[in-house]
């Protein structure tokens, strides 16, 4: 009794709103009290009940506390209470209220107690006839016979009516903040031992078949109540946890846990648990707890294994259940509530309606079920804002048309939930423990579904791939059909002319409106940073007023005119020592605006008539303290660099939503798979498998080494073959970067290595009647054969990711190798692959994966006669973003390449030099609508047109007469050191044409300047074209 403390304040409250509303009905005609003139509650003795009625109710209500063999009068004047000295002491000090209290204390003496009771009946036949009673009282004991034998004398002389429903509308129905919080706490405890606890225990048993009995598998759940660590960690499916504080010592039950299955089934709340095993059918589980004396009820039924039948009617449940919450607000009659649903089942199910239950729920909150706030077709109540229900639908013993087994002929189901009253949709406190059907249909039966044929993709010339009558199988150029590619070229030109010609009409209507930087590149502000706010955060040292250097706050505090003034290290540009005589100095320059400083630390003007401090210099005969200082200074500015760049660095990573696990069957999974990036700790293949909203890899090392996957937040998903690789992928490219372990990531890649371990099978009996190359051979076939099982395991896998994801819109795609080429994207030769969506090259890290729809045009350089490699760059659609190169590819690929970015509609130019492309990119973002006004990408086409000529001019400036010709060719029979047959072999070598007999070099040198020098006018006179870079 002692730890007993009664909030006075919130006491008088309730008290004085209990009696407003009482004299407000004596004022419109005794509707609700039945003209009662003075209530008479009685409490008697303490049950061991998990119950509690109206009169246990009142005593919550008012006080906080249950005070057994206690009698409470209220009168229209005062509210008087008749109990022990111990409880007395308690009530004592909640005297002084709008509403007078008086407390007569009971003793040993029979007599006085007599007296007490005496009084209390001259106070009830004072007051007037009628005395307000709740008639299902159930109260015993001692003090209840005592007051009976008292009560008796004047019992005839009043007349008693039913106080109940007037005690729970006017007091306990409508619930205050905090007698709703205690609600959702309760509710969020009732969430906590449903899904995840019950469900997951359920799940388990089910899968390993174990038999268990309802009652055993009850009081597992029932010893959760004591758990702390359970509160603590337990993550409720809404992906919260539970409150901050949130008091596990505060639960109790008052109602279950029941678990029903096998058959037999009771809905009623006065239901019992019994020892029958789980069944593996319909699953019936309800609770109901108490948290700081105020319910919440939860039930749920989940479906193992269902048939079409039973899951047709859990769905006409949902929807009943649904219509009932849809009804459910402010000012809502009860009984239309309840018509409404009866009417929704005989629409749908004619034949259920004598299944369904004959009520849809009652008032909840101190008292489990509150009997006076039914939700029935006989109500005459209405809903008022603020209200809490326990709202249950559900239909018992219905038959099963199509039973799986014996005990599963006829089945119950019911749903429940708990529930706020507002003006509009209730809130539905239990809501976050799911029952829609996927939630809570489970199904263990395997079932042998035929493989489906694998069918074979379509190539999509005018989307991916390229026709393979196209891919030339010769290297050299002079080895390949002139005449078909000249008809392709001609196409390609005519092809890339229209798409050149539609980039340049969508740029334009793209950037109509635009007039500056395209996006708004980021507008230069004037950064701020604080580093106290208030005074008493500075360091104690500053009272010295020395240089005080504050590594936790990265600030440095100065003196200056005697006083102690913060500077945040951002603010400072660099410091420096000098020595002049007997004096060092300090200087510490700052950063301001108008130092020219560089693009990155400009600063703008954001108030003209602002004036700036650029420097501060320090003289003092301690040098070394000044040096320390400056290198203190230096230091920090470094680490704040450093953690600007890291912030920087991963300001694009997003922290992804909770995965949802599948709980009700075993999720898809693929075992024995390496990841990449590889995770810290030691290198071990995991498990990949498939949940609700993502993929999940698992490291069998510790629980925690786990990677998730939304597929909220993939991109593109690659199978790749293990076709000439050493490994089979499932790649996934994300659209937000991840973090594993430390390192950030957009690629996830899950492998296995396609070769197999060698082993040594000397003295294997089989060799002795083996002879040739029969073992190679069988070898061979094995290692296709398992070439082929693992493509095929890893293919249908990821078809399984892509039809879980189906609702992001996940895809598989398969790169064409047939397309490759090799080239350097970063610092090795690799092979690159075009896939229907993208160019990729998933092999060797790093990974990259080119998105096609996010190109602009395509640019090849270094593409001239003689040079073996060739550069392609990619422009992006953004032009923010970074050009992607991939250098170095050979020029036997060029025209495969050219035929691949036309069949997917990029268009494409070429040049013969290395173009400057931040620069170029520089251009284009200061004002896209003026780069396309100007003729937009053009200028490359017309760069590659120039080139050409110059070449031609430059080729025709060498060209011979055919009499200087024939002169050579004169000049050179009279002067040759060589004979026939030599001189036969080295023309060759210049020329095929040129059959004749070839000069020493030295001579054709000479010959060759003096005929430049004799044609110099000529040169001069013809006209020079201009090249341009």
């Amino acid at each position: 009794m002692a730890e007993i403390k009664i909030d006075k304040t919130l006491f008088q409250e309730r008290l004085s709103h209990f009696y407003s509303a009482w004299k407000a009905d004596k004022r419109s005609g005794d509707a609700l009290f039945n003209g009662a003139s003075s209530i008479l509650v009685l409490m008697g003795k303490t049950e061991e009940t998990a119950q509690f009625q109206k009169n246990n109710a009142i005593h919550f209500w008012l006080l906080g506390y249950e005070f057994p063999a206690t009698l409470f009068l209220f009168t229209l004047d005062a509210l008087y209470i008749v109990t022990t000295s111990k409880k007395a002491k308690h009530l004592e000090p909640l005297k002084g209220g709008k509403v007078a209290l008086e407390v007569l204390v009971r003793g040993k003496d029979a007599e006085q107690n007599e007296a007490l009771f005496k009084k209390i009946t001259d106070k009830i036949t004072s007051s007037g006839k009628k005395v307000g009673i709740l008639l299902k009282d159930t109260s015993s004991g001692p003090f209840i016979d005592e007051w009976k034998k008292v009560y008796g004398d004047i019992s005839k002389q009043v007349e008693e009516v039913d106080i109940a429903p007037a005690l729970s509308a006017s007091a306990l129905a409508v619930k205050d903040e905090n007698e709703l919080r205690a609600m959702r706490n309760a509710s969020k405890a009732c969430i906590a031992l449903m899904n995840p606890y019950f469900v997951e225990e359920m799940s388990n048993i089910l899968d390993e078949e174990k038999k268990v009995k309802h009652s055993s598998l009850a009081g597992k759940v029932d010893a959760k109540l004591d758990d702390t660590k359970f509160w603590q960690t337990v993550e409720l499916p809404g992906k919260s946890k539970m409150p901050s504080d949130f008091d596990p010592s505060q639960l109790d039950w008052t109602h279950g846990p029941i678990i029903q299955s096998g058959g037999k089934f009771d809905l009623k709340m006065s239901a019992q648990v019994d020892d029958e095993n789980l069944h593996a059918g319909i699953i019936l589980a309800s609770m109901g707890l108490r948290y700081k004396t105020y319910c919440s009820l939860i039930a749920r039924t989940y479906l193992v294994d269902p048939n079409k039948s039973q899951e047709s009617l859990y769905k006409v449940l949902l929807q009943v259940h649904g219509l009932v919450m849809k009804e459910i607000r402010d000012g809502a009659n009860v009984k239309d509530i309840y018509a409404k649903a009866l009417a929704l089942v005989k629409s749908k199910k004619p034949e259920l309606e004598k299944h369904f239950l004959k009520n849809v729920g009652a008032g909840i909150g101190i008292e489990t079920r509150d009997n006076t706030l039914l939700l029935n077709g006989k109500s005459t109540r209405s809903l008022k804002d603020g209200m809490t229900l326990c709202v249950t639908t559900g239909f018992s013993d219905v038959e099963n048309p199509n039973p799986q087994d014996k005990k599963s002929k006829t089945y119950s189901m019911v749903l429940s939930d708990t529930v706020r009253v507002t003006s509009s949709d209730p809130v539905i406190f239990t809501g976050d423990a799911p029952s829609d059907l996927d939630a809570t249909s489970f199904f263990f039966k395997d079932e042998d579904e035929p493989e489906p044929t694998p069918k074979k993709a379509k190539k999509d010339s005018a989307v991916g791939a390229v026709a393979t009558k196209n891919i030339t199988k010769t290297k050299l150029r002079a080895e390949r059909n002139t005449q078909a590619d000249e008809g392709a070229e001609a196409r390609r030109r005519e092809h890339q002319r229209e798409l050149a010609k539609k980039k340049q009409e969508e740029g334009l209507s793209r950037f109509a409106e635009v007039t500056g930087n395209e996006n708004g590149a980021a507008v230069k502000k004037f950064k701020r940073f604080e580093s106290y706010k208030r005074d008493n955060q500075f360091p104690p040292r500053v009272r010295d007023l020395a240089i005080v250097m504050d590594q936790k706050n990265s600030t440095v505090v100065l003196p200056i005119m005697g006083r102690p003034v913060p500077f945040h290290i951002q603010t400072i540009k660099n410091a420096s020592k000098s020595d002049e005589g007997d004096f060092a100095f300090l200087r510490i320059n700052f950063l301001s605006p108008g130092q020219g400083v560089g693009r990155k630390d400009d600063q703008p003007f954001e108030d003209a008539s602002a004036h700036f401090v650029r420097s501060l210099t320090f003289r003092s005969h301690d040098g070394d303290r000044l040096q320390d200082i400056a290198n203190q200074i230096g230091n920090m500015k470094k680490d704040a660099v450093k953690r600007e760049q890291e912030k920087k660095e991963m300001e694009d990573v997003v922290e992804q939503d909770k995965l949802v696990e599948i709980r009700n069957r075993r999720p898809a999974v693929m075992d024995n798979v390496f990841i990449r990036p590889a995770m810290d700790g030691k290198r071990v293949p995991g498990k990949v498998e498939i949940h609700q909203n993502g993929l999940r890899y698992q490291s069998p090392l510790n629980t925690n080494h786990r990677v998730d996957i939304l597929f909220s937040n993939v991109k593109h998903l690659f199978f790749q073959p293990c076709q000439h690789e050493l490994i089979v992928i499932i790649h996934v490219h994300l659209k937000d970067p991840i973090l594993i372990g430390k390192k950030k990531t957009k690629d996830v890649q899950f492998y296995r290595e396609a070769t197999d371990i060698q082993f040594d099978e000397t003295g294997n009996r089989k060799r002795k009647f083996r002879y040739g190359d029969e073992e190679e051979f069988e070898q061979e076939q094995e290692e296709r054969r398992r070439r082929a099982d693992l493509d095929r395991q890893f293919k249908a896998f990821a078809e399984k990711i892509a039809e879980a994801g189906k609702n992001e819109n996940v895809d598989v795609d398969v790169p064409f190798r047939e397309l490759g080429f090799n080239g350097v994207p970063f610092r090795s030769n690799v092979f690159c692959q075009p896939s229907t969506d993208c160019l990729v090259q998933l092999t060797e890290p790093p990974f990259m994966v080119v998105t096609l729809d996010d190109i602009e045009i395509a640019h090849l350089e270094r593409v001239q006669f003689g040079l073996k490699n060739f550069d392609m760059v990619f422009v992006f659609k953004d032009f923010h973003r970074a050009p992607t190169h991939i250098n170095t590819i050979p020029v036997e690929s060029l025209e495969n390449v050219k035929e691949w970015l036309d069949s997917v509609n990029i268009p494409y130019s070429e040049g013969p030099l290395n173009l400057n492309w931040p620069t170029i990119m520089k251009t284009v973002t200061a004002d896209p609508h003026q780069f396309f006004a100007d003729g937009g990408w053009s200028f490359l086409a017309t760069d590659t047109d120039d080139e050409d000529g110059d070449e031609e001019s430059e080729e025709s400036a060498f060209e011979m007469s055919d009499s200087e010709l024939a002169a050579s060719e004169e000049s050179s029979e009279d002067g040759s050191d060589f004979d026939s047959n030599a001189s036969a072999d080295a023309s060759d070598e210049v020329s095929d044409d040129d059959a004749s007999e070839g000069e020493d070099w030295d001579e054709l040198e000479k010959k060759a300047k003096r005929k430049d020098r004799e044609s110099g006018l000529e040169d001069e006179d013809a006209p020079k074209k201009k090249r341009k870079h």
